[in-house]
């Protein structure tokens, strides 16, 4: 009864605040007016970013909204024709566009300005009241070397031992994988057929075990030691918790990392949804099943009747039923896994189709805003998740918007240019700098644009058709852990990109040749020459993420900088320090400058949570004091010791993006440029190569993901 009075005098306070809002929104005003009230806002944006806290950063989210609000509320009421033609059916598109990225930035706001950063609880002290966990590794046809590291970590999770099975679920029903699983002392499932694929698996998994508690990893997703005793002190604690995730975290560059050169400074693509999404939708009770690294109540599973089988997108679908059925879900900002990373372009678009295929299935088969069990806030965290998906068409209409007058002489904004500038300028300048404050510890400025456009042209028609037809099309698995042996242009995944680049060149080339003839409005030539080169800006860099950099390491290396000791065949021994540690070697750091032959044979031994393991290995080459080892082949007993070396540390991957550097949009801008102009010369230089070799050596491997 307190809480409800004290919410009550908030309710007419809101409702003033808003009006006030609307207010503004609405209010004409002259054009000089209109540029002096842009300025003023700009100021006091500026004052308010110069402290730090949640006060001023709503503050600089109240200006966003404001400024936004004035440029729709012109945009409609000012801008649209009277008249039924041409230029008014594109207009109305640009403005449906245009409509929709106001949305996502304000659903964006209202899930990021308040996130929920929830820290572990403990577990009873009493050993005896810890639960069962099961958990499943599903697979189907990746490669065992992949998936030999994932079971290794989880056997040795911290968790009472007559409470703790691991489970593979073999979908490729592969000997070498039952004989695997044997000599690690791990079950082994498989079933009849592939049904509903990495959901009909675990479903299958779910009949045949009986843990209180399932933790699921996708096969190349390696926990460290703390994952059970971090995430489950919040399931013990509540009872109608049914999901506590964490974050994905990936030990291998992305695409764009890699081929653009932009690691550690710049960060990866996934982490906006794990450092700001995710804990702004567990504010509103609305945090997703991401498919791995979480652990899940059996009893939860049970109510909903398993893991979602009527969309591509399992693991959301999943927790939207649980949420409809009065269930919390939580999430740890902690990495207490890593995996891989997709390796090329080519599978990171192919992943994504099928995620925004999935999202559209859901928004069409269990509409978040439709139906029972969901708060508002719930359904607007649903709303913009799936709304994140439908940004193809958006994007494209974005991306070719400045030929239709620059070539064509169209007009798709009936008002004057320098209106335009005063509404609609102030309106990209606070977006920017707001999302600059929130999300630049995750994502920099203008890096959206070059995921969104990635995808766009490849996710458009998979999301309309999903819409018309939900059932159609399959479940596709995602290439993880393959090699890219020789550097390459794909020039099939980014011919989009070069037809969308040649359209923003003519347009640019039209602009210019009205500028030199005198044939067309000097304001509008240069608002929309402007618009043309910020499209090719963001297109070279997409173009440039094509071009493939070699990875031929057949396991990646992570740095850990651990105590080690060399033993030589003579018995002598020299103290070391890892620098970067892989299952196929490492890299050691020796206190003094040594002369060491090439192709020795040695024992490194790697000192780790039980001790000292001596595992052979062979110099490859020594540079003054550092020295690099390939291992030789090792025993099962000794392959996990070194997976739990680099892996199954609990503070492994905590402070992994140090490197991040401050987000500064113009500066970011002027880097995406930098690095579009050397991709653009890479794609030149690769494609007029001489052809006497393959492109790529060894295939992708396949992974439910």
């Amino acid at each position: 009864m307190r809480a409800s009075a004290d919410t009550r005098p908030r309710l007419p306070i809101a409702l003033l605040a808003l009006g006030c809002m609307a207010l503004f929104v609405v209010t004409p005003l002259d054009l000089r007016t209109q540029f002096a009230l842009a300025f003023a806002m700009l100021a006091a944006a500026l004052v308010a970013a110069a402290f730090r806290g949640r006060t001023p950063t709503l503050l600089v989210v109240l200006l966003s909204v404001a400024t936004t609000g004035r440029y729709l509320w012109w945009r409609l009421s000012t801008t649209l024709s009277a008249d039924w033609s041409f230029d008014a059916v594109l207009g109305g598109i640009l403005l449906a566009a245009e409509l929709y990225a106001c949305a996502m930035l304000l659903l964006a706001y209202g899930q990021s300005v308040a996130g929920l950063r929830r820290k572990p609880l403990p577990l009873p002290e009493d050993v005896a009241r810890w639960p069962s966990v099961d958990v499943y590794i599903p697979t189907y046809n990746e490669p065992l070397d992949v998936v030999r590291a994932t079971v290794l970590a989880a056997a040795a999770l911290d968790w009472p031992k007559d409470r703790l099975h691991i489970w593979v679920l073999d979908d490729g029903r592969r000997e070498a994988f039952r004989a695997f699983a044997g000599e690690a002392g791990v079950g082994y499932l498989i079933r009849e057929g592939n049904a509903h694929a990495k959901a009909g698996n675990l479903n299958h998994a779910l009949g045949l075990t009986k843990g209180e508690y399932i933790a699921i990893f996708d096969c190349d997703h390696v926990p460290v030691r703390s994952f059970l005793q971090v995430t489950m002190g919040w399931l013990v604690r509540d009872p109608k918790l049914a999901l506590v995730q964490t974050p994905h975290h990936f030990y291998s560059p992305d695409p764009f990392t890699r081929n653009l050169r932009t690691g550690p400074r710049v960060p990866g693509e996934s982490e906006l949804f794990y450092g700001v999404i995710q804990p702004g939708i567990d504010t509103w009770n609305a945090s997703f099943f991401c498919g791995s690294c979480a652990v899940l109540r059996r009893s939860a599973l049970a109510k909903v009747g398993g893991i979602a089988v009527e969309t591509v997108t399992e693991d959301a679908h999943t927790a939207l039923k649980m949420h409809r059925r009065g269930w919390r879900t939580a999430y740890l900002d902690v990495p207490q896994a890593a995996g891989l990373a997709t390796e090329t372009l080519a599978a990171h678009v192919g992943q994504r189709i099928r995620w925004a295929r999935g999202m559209a299935q859901i928004f069409r088969v269990d509409n978040p805003l439709l139906g029972r069990g969901l708060t508002l806030s719930q359904r607007f965290s649903y709303l913009a998740a799936m709304l994140h998906f439908f940004a193809a068409i958006p994007r494209l209409v974005f991306l070719t918007a400045p030929i239709a007058y620059l070539v064509f002489g169209r007009h798709v904004f009936n008002a004057l240019p320098l209106a335009a500038v005063a509404y609609g300028l102030p309106h990209l300048i606070h977006s920017t700098a707001c999302n600059a404050r929130i999300h630049g510890r995750f994502r920099h400025s203008f890096w959206s644009e070059v995921y969104e456009t990635c995808l766009a042209w490849y996710t458009a028609l998979p999301t309309t058709l999903a819409l018309i037809a939900p059932r159609l099309g399959k479940f596709n698995v995602t290439a993880k852990g393959g090699r890219v042996d020789v550097p390459y242009f794909d020039w099939r995944i980014a011919r989009p990109w070069i037809l969308l680049a040649a359209i923003n060149v003519a347009a640019i080339a039209g602009g210019v040749y009205k500028l030199r003839t005198g044939k067309g409005e000097l304001d509008s030539l240069v608002i929309n020459v402007a618009w043309a080169m910020h499209n090719l800006v963001i297109l070279a860099a997409t173009i440039a993420a094509a071009c493939e950099r070699p990875q031929v390491r057949a396991a990646h290396r992570v740095p850990a900088r651990l105590p080690a000791m060399l033993r030589f065949a003579d018995g002598t021994t020299a103290r070391c320090e890892t620098r970067d540690l892989g299952r196929d070697g490492a890299s050691l750091v020796l206190p003094a400058a040594v002369r060491l032959p090439r192709r020795e044979q040695v024992w490194v031994s790697v000192f780790s949570f039980e001790g000292e393991r001596a595992l052979p290995a062979e110099i490859l080459d020594v540079t003054g004091s550092a020295a690099r080892v390939r291992f030789a082949p090792l025993s099962l007993e000794d392959e996990a010791h070194l997976i739990r070396a680099i892996f199954s540390r609990a503070d492994a991957w905590l402070g992994w993006t140090d490197g991040h550097e401050r987000d500064r949009p113009m500066l970011t801008l002027g880097r995406i440029a930098r690095a579009g102009i050397a991709g653009l010369s890479r794609a030149v230089a690769l494609s007029v190569r001489p052809r006497s070799f393959p492109a790529r050596l060894s295939p992708p491997v396949r992974s439910e993901a």
